[in-house]
């Protein structure tokens, strides 16, 4: 859940070719755990490692009137770094682009009312393993691309996932046309899959299935960038194009 907290905030601000600089957090409880607390803090100091930021500060609450003994709140920020004449607002995106996906670890931060839904407490359990599974952390992926490729926009798909957050960096002409099958779906989205019975859009709507973050390229870099996102141990895999847009900002075809 610490990683989880840390990732939230610098995958977002990456996503405008921004360094984080420093984190953070605040902690509300009804009573406080020391045992959690440490865990926590364990959590987000390791997500700080990962994304190469500070961690200098924070607070904790314990509030018995607005909490229950065993509950606890997080939040958290953070604050990047980028030159503003550097900034990546995806107002350069044309079509023709290409869209490069980086390999979520799971279900990431979003859709649990969903899992809750789907899967009974006794399957919770079982799957615990792979539904708590941290965000990954795309900063040092990430990062090492900028000023070296024309990164033309990029995602970190979250909250409102493939029909909300992906195009979120595309201009008013352009579309996404994602190709489904061209990356790996990780166990848990099968599982979901099979057991949830909503209609396919609001999967993709709903959950990352298997896409933490994108980048929109020229198709003529594709190949260094992947070439390069291979150097820092990250895979990354050709999922679709930027095309005029119609209707929709996103389709998903076969």
């Amino acid at each position: 859940v610490g990683i989880d907290l840390v990732a939230m905030n610098v995958n977002d601000v990456l996503c405008v070719g921004a360094k984080p600089l420093f984190f953070l957090d605040y902690v509300a409880c009804g009573k406080v755990n020391k045992k959690v607390l440490v865990d926590v803090m364990q959590g987000i100091a390791e997500g700080c490692r990962q994304a190469g930021c500070a961690l200098i500060g924070g607070e904790t609450a314990e509030m018995p009137g607005m909490y229950r003994p065993e509950d606890y709140d997080l939040a958290g920020f953070t604050v990047g770094v980028v030159e503003k004449d550097k900034i990546i607002d995806g107002s350069k995106i044309k079509v023709g682009d290409v869209v490069i996906a980086l390999p979520s670890s799971g279900v990431h931060s979003n859709g649990y009312s969903l899992v809750r839904k789907i899967f009974s407490p006794a399957e919770q359990r079982k799957h615990a393993k792979l539904l708590l599974e941290p965000t990954r952390i795309y900063v040092r992926n990430i990062l090492p691309l900028i000023g070296r490729f024309d990164i033309r926009g990029m995602a970190h798909n979250t909250g409102g996932a493939f029909y909300e957050k992906l195009t979120k960096c595309l201009p008013d002409h352009c579309a996404f046309e994602i190709k489904k099958g061209a990356w790996p779906m990780p166990e848990i989205f099968d599982l979901i899959q099979k057991k949830a019975c909503v209609k396919e859009a609001e999967l993709y709507r709903t959950f990352n299935m298997g896409v933490g973050f994108i980048v929109v390229a020229k198709e003529n870099d594709a190949p260094a960038i992947q070439a390069a996102l291979k150097k820092t141990g990250m895979p990354s895999f050709l999922i679709g194009k930027v095309v005029r847009r119609n209707k929709e900002k996103l389709n998903l075809i076969p």
